[in-house]
């Protein structure tokens, strides 16, 4: 595998950690405000959690409005994201329709990066890692502990876990409880990178966790994460000024 994953020009895996600013509008209206935003924004990546959208139930709603953010979007990488109550999205959806979503959402054209959660079955993530790369979209392969940190061994493994399902991108989000769990994850996103599968994303989350967005590159983490309007995630900086901090650190 690549060490390196490129979409839209942009280089995941080398260089400065890179910036993804999330859209978390309900209506369309909202989202609009939200992209025109971002616009503005120095910024990589964007993410629509479309788990925020109220018509989610809707599949012709949801690809009616990937369309018009990648108009608005322009050349900005779009991933796509419907992340479940249980990973600390906002709510459910059965595997059947979690699946239809994101398979849509690959075949469209609209979203460049599709995030898969890796413990939505593993023959599930496996065909759908494989349908997004025959779209020639991205897969994200994620992980979300809004509890805790779990061992050394299980992060890793987890991380693993996803390569081996396919993942173009491992993802792993964690709590710390205290200090030395930070230290935990910053010790295996060293770790599993140093293996050179491709580019892998890591943080912990909360106000003991920032250190992780901010100085996560240094250990091969490839991406981060900023807010514009609304952080869809404990310890999530201003875009702005994660963008000034991450100058400062790696240029």
């Amino acid at each position: 595998m690549s060490r390196i994953v490129e979409v839209r020009g942009i280089r995941l895996g080398e260089g400065m950690p890179k910036i993804c600013v999330p859209l978390t509008g309900r209506t369309r209206e909202e989202l609009r405000e939200e992209a025109e935003l971002l616009r503005t924004i120095d910024l990589d990546f964007a993410e629509w959690r479309v788990d925020f959208f109220a018509e989610v139930d809707s599949i012709e709603a949801v690809l009616e409005e990937l369309a018009e953010l990648r108009s608005l979007l322009g050349d900005i990488p779009l991933i796509f994201t419907f992340r479940s109550a249980r990973e600390g999205g906002q709510r459910e959806l059965t595997i059947e329709a979690y699946t239809r979503l994101n398979r849509e959402a690959a075949a469209s054209g609209h979203a460049d990066v599709i995030d898969i959660e890796l413990f939505t079955g593993d023959e599930i993530v496996r065909e759908l890692t494989a349908e997004v790369r025959r779209t020639g979209a991205v897969s994200i392969v994620s992980n979300h502990d809004f509890d805790a940190t779990p061992s050394h061994e299980e992060l890793a493994s987890r991380l693993r876990r996803a390569h081996g399902l396919g993942a173009d991108i491992p993802k792993i989000a964690v709590m710390p409880r205290h200090p030395g769990d930070v230290l935990t994850l910053l010790a295996v996103t060293y770790e599993v990178s140093s293996e050179e599968q491709g580019p892998i994303i890591t943080m912990s989350m909360d106000k003991a966790g920032v250190i992780s967005r901010v100085a996560g590159g240094t250990f091969g983490s490839a991406l981060t994460f900023g807010a514009a309007k609304n952080a869809s995630a404990p310890g999530q900086l201003a875009a702005a000024e994660l963008k000034g901090i991450l100058n400062a650190l790696y240029t």
